[in-house]
């Protein structure tokens, strides 16, 4: 099947298969959201994010369940708070306290189910989701807990949207060479420069106005954010073409699940997290 459909899509449905309008409401929406929650009470945002989270491993968890594999949802939804209040409250050390606390839980929960070979699948699938989604999460806490946090956790939402942005703008308009076409069809390589373009100049805005830094700074956070968040929105299109989904969920309106959402965020976190922290001196904070 072409990349490219030949099809004109239906009225009020972009070329990527979303319903548009829909889609830039609800989006704008969260983003008020989170930005009233960082910028009046942080310890909100901890919230929405335990609940995104949260909400993303109960997707996850039926995903699963499609393939036979149930993993071990309620000690996931315990350690995700755990995990993220952890990382917020008392840094690096408690996030991966927590997470091996909460791989311990998963791996007893399951036990007590019965053995063999199906507990060793669910309880190994029960370790990914754990360090897929609530661990990466937690260095957004991390992020938060500093003391210009808002402005940290402000500046890696921002690159993650301008990856998003840049990515789908592009690719929708001039996009003609598929970036990984077994894996994701609409994605090329277009679409990528971009995310990186746009990424970029939002990364060397965000460091200037934000922190008053090295705007080679900001170029280096744009493009690393476009690495691995490219990596991430792959890998989740890897699990859901073995699933056989087109989404993860239907919690948000023109975007899918929750999980659809946040995949490519999740593994950037990590990674602007410890370059904001590495790079502290020439970036102002």
């Amino acid at each position: 099947m072409s990349s490219h459909p030949a099809v004109a899509p239906a009225p009020g449905t972009s070329r990527a298969g979303r319903d548009l309008p829909v889609a830039v409401a609800v989006g704008l929406g969260l983003l008020v959201l989170v930005a009233a929650s960082l910028f009046i009470r942080r310890e909100a945002f901890g919230l929405i994010a335990v609940a995104a989270v949260g909400a993303g491993l109960w997707e996850l968890a039926q995903a699963f369940a499609r393939r036979g594999v149930h993993i071990p949802v309620l000690p996931l939804l315990v350690g995700d708070v755990g995990i993220l209040v952890s990382a917020y409250v008392a840094g690096m050390e408690a996030l991966f306290v927590a997470f091996v606390l909460t791989v311990g839980g998963i791996v007893v929960w399951r036990v007590l189910d019965g053995s063999g070979p199906r507990a060793v699948r669910d309880a190994t699938s029960g370790v990914f989701a754990a360090a897929y989604l609530p661990l990466m999460a937690g260095f957004v806490m991390l992020m938060l807990a500093a003391e210009d946090g808002a402005m940290r956790v402000a500046l890696f939402i921002l690159l993650c949207v301008a990856n998003d942005t840049g990515g789908y703008v592009v690719g929708v308009l001039i996009g003609r060479h598929p970036l990984a076409p077994s894996v994701s069809p609409k994605k090329t390589w277009e679409g990528l420069l971009g995310s990186v373009v746009l990424a970029s100049v939002v990364g060397v805005l965000g460091v200037h106005l934000m922190f008053d830094g090295d705007p080679a700074v900001g170029a280096l956070l744009g493009v690393a954010t476009v690495a691995v968040a490219t990596l991430g929105d792959l890998g989740e299109s890897l699990i859901k073409r073995d699933l056989e989904l087109k989404d993860m969920g239907t919690l948000l309106p023109g975007h899918g699940g929750i999980l659809d959402r946040i995949d490519s965020m999740l593994l950037a976190a990590p990674v602007v997290y410890l370059l904001l922290e590495a790079l502290q001196p020439v970036a102002g904070a």
